[in-house]
């Protein structure tokens, strides 16, 4: 399972046990407070985990495409054949600026990285 899925699910447990604690509380059934309220600190714990593993992931990879030699914006021209040129660069990477890494890296045109010049 992916990392985005897994904090998806885990988020929709969350939600589901805080919903059940304020049921619970309602009620004052207090073994129930205790249970949920335990369990949302685990999932809690686990979530904020997971945020940090993706942020890590997300830095390093932000890291490894600064340190490649060469990076350029993308032409309308190549962008419209975007298969022709991944084909004639080798390691081409290239970034949307809309995307959460085109974000991290505050790009404003698709741009190229390269470890050589193209």
């Amino acid at each position: 399972m992916s990392l985005k899925q897994e904090l998806q699910q885990l988020h929709n447990r969350l939600d589901t046990t805080k919903r059940k604690l304020d049921a619970a509380k309602g009620r004052g059934d207090q073994e129930l407070v205790t249970r949920f309220t335990d369990e949302a600190d685990k999932l809690e714990k686990k979530i904020n985990s997971l945020q940090g593993k993706q942020k890590y992931d997300m830095n390093k990879e932000r890291k490894s495409l600064l340190d490649m030699p060469f990076s350029r914006e993308i032409t309308k021209a190549e962008q419209a054949d975007l298969g022709k040129l991944k084909k004639s660069v080798r390691g081409l990477v290239i970034v949307h600026p809309m995307t959460k890494l085109g974000k991290e890296l505050r790009l404003d045109v698709m741009t190229g990285f390269a470890p050589k010049q193209f």
